[in-house]
């Protein structure tokens, strides 16, 4: 496989999502998904609606979301449209929570490594492509949070969450907590996962990341550690696992101070687990050019 290219900006604003999303040279068709996370509530690190408003605007996109399967303000369908509301997701845009009502989607992945299949919000089948807005950070569970996490955990229904966090064990919320899989074998399934996403909408979704608020903690989390580093700036690709690989290399060589208590988050978690298996499954490759736009 080539080099995927991945675009760079330090420039963080609302008006550089547009540019890096430009430089990707793709227009996506019909109605556009538009993946975001809103946060938990509590969560003081997550971006906010007026900043994605313009690129949400620019798609003509429906931000999407799906409910999570712990204890929070998001794990039903009636308090995460309430939460949603408070964010101020709803005052700007139309808001989809895919999996709102049942039954799931099945996405079927033949070659999974620990997923054969993945449930999404059946939702999922109202659009023709997907725009991945990543906030890219630390993450308690999965080590980091980037791409592909919002194209597995993200785009999975509760009982897909618990599928993924099971290691395909259970697709029960109630029970899964006790029966979480061995953290190689969890980040497996994330990158089976997200690789049943990306096939669904082929060459139809495009991924731009956000490498700031950079905290241990992601915004599922009410109560999160502040950010220990510095804000590093915008990425793109067509290419989520070289997209993720990319952030996490800016992370790697950065100098900033909390650089350590990042990436021990990032190591004890075993996180980059995740992009070496999404890697192996053959949707991305961790090979990429850096283009930097910054003049």
């Amino acid at each position: 496989m080539s080099k995927s290219k991945v675009y760079f900006t330090k420039e963080i604003t609302p008006e550089t999502v547009i540019k890096m999303y430009k430089a990707l040279g793709v227009e996506l068709p019909g109605k556009v998904a538009v993946k975001v996370h809103s946060g938990e509530e509590g969560n003081q690190n997550y971006l906010r609606p007026e900043f994605m408003k313009p690129m949400v605007e620019y798609v003509n996109g429906t931000v999407v979301e799906c409910n999570t399967a712990y204890e929070g303000a998001r794990n039903s369908t009636a308090k995460h449209k309430e939460l949603i509301k408070k964010h101020g997701w709803t005052k700007y845009f139309d808001v989809d929570i895919m999996d709102a009502e049942g039954p799931d989607k099945v996405l079927e992945i033949p070659d999974g490594k620990i997923l054969k299949k993945n449930l999404v919000g059946k939702d999922i089948e109202k659009y023709e492509s997907m725009l991945v807005l990543s906030h890219f950070k630390g993450h308690p569970m999965g080590g980091y949070g980037g791409a592909l996490k919002q194209l597995s955990i993200g785009c999975a229904s509760s009982a897909g969450k618990s599928l993924i966090h099971s290691g395909g064990v259970t697709d029960d919320q109630n029970v899964v907590w006790g029966r979480h899989a061995e953290q190689l074998t969890f980040c497996e399934a994330m990158a089976d996962a997200a690789s049943s996403v990306v096939n669904y909408f082929k060459d139809k979704i495009a991924f731009v990341s956000m490498v700031c608020n950079l905290s241990v903690d992601c915004d599922c989390c009410a109560v999160a550690e502040d950010p220990c580093m510095k804000d590093i700036g915008i990425l793109s690709s067509l290419d989520p696992v070289a997209l993720d690989e990319a952030c996490m290399d800016m992370i790697r060589n950065s100098d900033d101070p909390g650089r350590e208590h990042f990436m021990e988050r990032v190591n004890s978690r075993k996180g980059t687990h995740t992009i070496d298996a999404a890697a192996a499954l053959g949707f991305g490759t961790k090979e990429y050019e850096l283009i930097c736009l910054d003049k």
